[in-house]
Parts: structure tokens; sequence; C-alpha cells
């Protein structure tokens, strides 16, 4: 018997996903307007090839989901800058091979 392939390339792929069905789960958005939000973001990038859900994928999908909840105030880009400067280091600061993790005291405070 073989091993199945994993649904996800990678684990953020799956935690944004889960991320944003947990979203809708709770009444914070819906599917067709997240697809429709989602299409614009991969027309935008030129992404009319065929899509295995790879990064650029993802990154289109991270981006769309970063638009919609600053649009409905849930996060301000800045929210988003500095958590994304907090896991740049502390990927940065992780040996190899470790399992990379933030702590809420390597978020920056706001200026």
């Amino acid at each position: 018997m073989s091993t199945p392939e994993p649904v996800f390339t990678a684990p953020w792929h799956a935690q944004v996903f889960a991320m944003t069905v947990h979203l809708n789960e709770t009444g914070q958005l819906d599917w067709p307007d997240w697809a429709a939000r989602f299409g614009a973001t991969l027309r935008r990038h030129g992404m009319d090839r065929d899509l295995d859900g790879g990064d650029d994928y993802f990154a289109a999908w991270v981006e769309t989901l970063e638009a919609l909840l600053a649009e409905r105030a849930v996060v301000t880009p800045r929210d988003v800058k500095r958590l994304q400067a907090a896991w740049a280091r502390a990927y940065l600061e992780t040996p190899h091979g470790a399992p990379v993790r933030l702590r809420e005291r390597d978020i920056p405070a706001e200026p």
C-alpha cells in the first residue's frame, strides 16, 4: 500500500487554509465573497496557468486574507508588518531543523 501524497506541500499552506476555514465557520467571511476576492488576486498576479497549490498560490491566498481582514478592521497593515518581522526574526534565530516558534514577547510593541 502506498503512502498518500500530502494535501499541502508546506505546513504554512495548511495553516493559512485552516485559518480561512475557521473565519468562514465563525461568520467572518463567506466562501462566495472569498472566492471572488481570491480570484481577483490571482488574476492581478497573472496566475492564469494551472496552479498546483504551491507557494505562489498560497502567497496570493495570504495577500487576499490580509486585505480582507484589514478591510474589516480585524487587523491593520501595521499589525501584519509587526508579525511578519517577528516571524522573520524567529526564523533566522532558530537552529536548522528545529521548529520555528513565536512567543508573545517576541512581537514588538506598537511604536
